[in-house]
């Protein structure tokens, strides 16, 4: 049994290892990977598609673009945004800064942390 039992969370990595990390973490958190996109066409396709989503997990950076076009979707869909990049906040555009961020390299109870206040909003 996880913190996060039944949560369902779509994510956005384009590298394999870290996808594959956060997967397992979020396993262990007892949540569902609803979607995955390890390219920007293919997050912008599932964030349109993807079902019932508790949260989203983005990389900023994916494949030398950027995740905003998916983050839009998804925003005026009412999905909670976690952006996961190694600049911190301030390597957001000031229309994202105020939403989660969470610092690569990041560790598990990074991840706890961050989706706390996000999955209590979604309405636990």
């Amino acid at each position: 049994m996880g913190k996060f039992d039944g949560r369902r969370i779509f994510v956005v990595e384009d590298e394999t290892l870290v996808l594959f990390n956060l997967e397992d973490i979020l396993a262990d958190l007892g949540c569902e990977v609803v979607g995955q996109a390890m390219r920007l066409d293919q997050a912008v396709t599932q964030a349109q598609a993807v079902g019932e989503v508790d949260a989203a997990i983005l990389d900023v950076n994916i494949g030398g673009t950027t995740v905003f076009p998916a983050a839009e979707i998804l925003a005026q869909r009412g999905i909670p945004l976690l952006f996961a990049t190694g600049y911190g906040r301030d390597g957001l555009p000031p229309e994202w800064q105020d939403h989660a961020v969470i610092m690569k390299p990041y560790s598990p109870q990074d991840v706890e942390r961050a989706l706390s206040p996000l999955l209590a909003r979604a309405g636990a």
